[in-house]
């Protein structure tokens, strides 16, 4: 399967998230199997993209993983499917600096050698989006932009008032125009969009997005441009093992307050020997029985810490696993979660299970955001002393105290060599997000520290 298409955008919020899932509701509704797919490191949209497709969106990062995984991330998955959506990061060309495209839409886009169709919010604006058609057409002449997609449009008559002005500006079409429309608005909070997991609009939504995109996008045009993308490269599979050396199972956080995981990191993982149980921090009462090692990803510990904190068996089922020296790996969420305690947005105090000395605290205005470079200060789960790896933040909360520097895990390049996250024995929490997809000797070290565990009875 080669059809492909990128949904790029001149900005953050400007409806890249809405056509995304448009065009892959609609072509699910047609009756192709759409696989989409999120450029960048976020979690978030890659939900909506699943309700929209019916099938797990996945994620692109080209500062994350090396060119090779990441075409070969996209080559396994789309090879499984008709078409694949991709949508897009921040503006077209945002990527990880102002000095170069790594990490940008167009830089993934080039990579996987795709189409870009570019959205534009024209709200308040007619002829000026033509200016900011031309401006994204001559930035970058090797990449491959197919054309338009115009969001929030006041009327008929704006529609075809914009679209004159970029087609004569640009010579390239605009394939879509959807209509201004509060009830397609999807819910927002202090990490961008509310998680799928947690109140994603019913079914009737998604349906209702694939209607307005069959009414308002040339369909046919757009899936004949997919189509018309050049056959992919043959890349090699995904680094991994093919025998796992060790086998081990592993408790992995899976609720509405903890749910930030790549698909294909989840991969790598299991194709290193892990199986990956579900367990609810939120409902359950003990760790699944038979359990080797703890995984406790991303999300939003912070919107139902109180109810974490209500939830005392399972805590201290955590405590004992920590005691008893199963290796566990937090992050972000995950490490708010195992520290004392976490301060909510409305100064509110909660408990937490306290296997990592650190009190954490929300903010409304001080966002920590970017990737990250880090090398590790000693052995740990996932890594040996002295491996440097790449990873992510993404988070409002702060420590209230920096932990102990004699057990930090890493040393960011991005800060000055700062110290960050927390590693004693078995235990590894960080707000940064690693890919094991990025460095599969993380996901086999892993195996092998929770396979020397006995099982958790």
């Amino acid at each position: 399967m080669t059809a492909r298409v990128v949904v790029a955008g001149i900005a953050s919020g400007v409806g890249k998230t809405t056509f995304a899932c448009a065009l892959a509701a609609a072509f699910a509704a047609r009756g192709r199997r759409v696989q989409p797919f999120k450029v960048g490191p976020d979690y978030i949209d890659s939900g909506y993209h699943t309700r929209a497709a019916g099938r797990a969106s996945r994620n692109l990062d080209s500062f994350l993983l090396p060119h090779a995984t990441l075409r070969a991330v996209f080559a396994r998955a789309a090879a499984r499917a008709d078409v694949a959506v991709v949508e897009g990061v921040m503006g077209l060309f945002d990527g990880r600096s102002s000095a170069d495209e790594e990490g940008s839409t167009a830089q993934v886009a080039k990579l996987i050698d795709a189409p870009v169709l570019v959205v534009i919010d024209v709200r308040a604006m007619a002829r000026t989006a033509a200016a900011l058609a031309l401006g994204c057409v001559g930035m970058d002449p090797a990449l491959r932009i197919a054309g338009f997609l115009l969001d929030r449009v006041g009327s008929d008559a704006h529609a075809r008032s914009a679209s004159e002005a970029i087609e004569a500006a640009t010579g390239l079409p605009v394939l879509g125009a959807l209509p201004r429309d509060d009830a397609l608005a999807l819910p927002e909070r202090h990490l961008g969009l509310v998680p799928a997991v947690e109140s994603a609009p019913d079914d009737a939504f998604f349906a209702r997005l694939a209607m307005l995109a069959e009414g308002h996008a040339a369909l046919d045009r757009i899936w004949r441009i997919a189509g018309d993308a050049p056959p992919l490269p043959r890349e090699e599979a995904v680094p991994g093992p093919v025998a796992p050396a060790s086998r081990a199972r592993i408790a992995i956080a899976r609720d509405e307050a903890f749910h930030f995981y790549y698909e294909d990191a989840l991969e790598v993982l299991a194709a290193s020997g892990a199986e990956l149980v579900p367990f609810s921090p939120l409902g359950d009462r003990g760790l699944p029985d038979g359990v080797q090692g703890l995984y406790v990803g991303g999300g939003f510990p912070e919107m139902h810490a109180a109810a974490l904190a209500a939830n005392r068996p399972m805590r201290d089922a955590l405590v004992r696993a920590v005691r008893d020296g199963m290796p566990v790996y937090a992050e972000c969420g995950g490490l708010m979660y195992l520290g004392r305690s976490l301060e909510d947005l409305d100064g509110r105090r909660h408990e937490m299970v306290g296997v990592i000395p650190a009190d954490s605290v929300m903010h409304r205005r001080r966002l920590t955001l970017g990737y990250r470079t880090v090398s590790s200060l000693r052995a740990t789960p996932l890594l040996r002393a002295g491996e440097t790896v790449r990873g992510h933040e993404f988070h409002w909360s702060e420590l209230a105290r920096p932990l102990a520097p004699d057990r930090a895990a890493y040393r960011v390049a991005e800060r000055s060599d700062a110290l960050e996250g927390y590693a004693d024995g078995g235990v590894l929490g960080s707000y940064v997000h690693l890919h094991f997809a990025a460095h599969p000797a993380m996901a086999r070290r892993f195996v092998e520290s929770c396979a020397r565990r006995e099982a958790l009875a």
